[in-house]
């Protein structure tokens, strides 16, 4: 059964620093592209960074650009996500979604077929 479990959410200041994990199990993520995509209070899903299977490219938008790293790592099976310097507009449920073996079209929600749950991000005083 394939699931995808995200960790690590929470409120922090801005400026300030959270990880989030995203544990995979039912697959090998030596075969897939995973993506982190959030979604704000009342505005539509987005995509975040992603990162492909095969040379481990990445992706990021460029409103975390700088800000954001992606890590992977297969042997855990665990996809990471660092933010740095976080704003209150990065505040947002963060998601982590399996794709194909490559980043293509990240904002494309079609583009993966399996969700984690979500954590929520909140960034504020």
């Amino acid at each position: 059964q394939v699931q995808l479990v995200e960790y690590g959410g929470g409120l922090v200041q801005p400026g300030g620093s959270l990880r989030l994990s995203c544990a995979a199990s039912g697959f090998t993520l030596d075969y897939h592209a995973i993506g982190w995509l959030r979604q704000a209070p009342g505005k539509e899903r987005e995509g975040v960074s992603c990162i492909s299977s095969s040379d481990g490219s990445t992706y990021y938008a460029d409103s975390v650009k700088g800000r954001f790293t992606v890590s992977r790592d297969n042997a855990k099976n665990t996809v990471y996500l660092q933010m740095n310097s976080l704003k209150p507009e990065d505040t947002a449920d963060y998601y982590c979604a399996r794709a194909g073996a490559t980043c293509d079209e990240v904002d494309d929600l079609d583009e993966y077929d399996y969700w984690g749950q979500g954590t929520q991000v909140t960034v504020s005083l």
